[in-house]
């Protein structure tokens, strides 16, 4: 134990387990939350264009709704890496980083999931699905483009840069402390 320079009391060493580290930021975690969903709305317009692309190929006869189908997959794939915001990603495509951007984006694959539907009688849950990924991509969408206007993704990105930041320096006085008192406990060997 330390001793107090003025009254001469004990004074125990700060532990680990004695601070508390505060909890997850409400704010990130409906921002991961909203993210997530947008990434499995846009895996289920992947999904839904390359049933449609299966089904134009296979039967033929419109072919070039089976290429648009395929560009819409591979649009769809982007818009789920950019959801998970992998550094690397970020770093060759900056404009993903921006929300209105990446709400353009989703609103773009939500079109392209909603064109050229087909109105046979037979291939009613087809529809149905492509309305229902299209309309849940738009709606993410039109969310990120107003959001973006509202600069809330500059305030996801400096709050997620404060969260970094407090952790490296939690990990990092942790670490001192280990440090500490492995030479406090070496301090104790030699005085013996």
């Amino acid at each position: 134990m330390a001793r107090n320079g003025g009254g001469g009391e004990a004074v125990p060493p700060l532990s680990s387990s004695s601070r508390s580290r505060p909890g997850p930021d409400p704010f990130l975690v409906v921002c991961r939350c909203f993210s997530f969903i947008t990434a499995l709305t846009a895996i289920l317009c992947i999904a839904v264009n390359v049933l449609s692309a299966i089904r134009s190929f296979k039967k033929g006869y419109d072919i070039f709704d089976g290429i648009f189908r395929c560009y819409a997959v591979v649009i769809a794939f982007f818009v789920v890496v950019a959801e998970t915001e992998w550094g690397f990603i970020t770093k060759f495509w900056k404009v993903l980083e921006y929300w209105a951007a990446r709400g353009m984006l989703q609103i773009f694959v939500a079109v392209m999931t909603r064109a050229f539907p087909d109105y046979s009688a037979r291939q009613k849950n087809l529809i149905l699905l492509q309305n229902i990924a299209s309309y849940m991509l738009l709606a993410c969408g039109v969310v990120y483009v107003v959001s973006g206007i509202l600069c809330i993704g500059y305030l996801k990105r400096t709050r997620q840069h404060k969260e970094i930041t407090r952790e490296q320096a939690l990990k990092d006085l942790e670490q001192l402390e280990r440090r500490r008192e492995e030479l406090e406990q070496l301090l104790v060997v030699e005085r013996v």
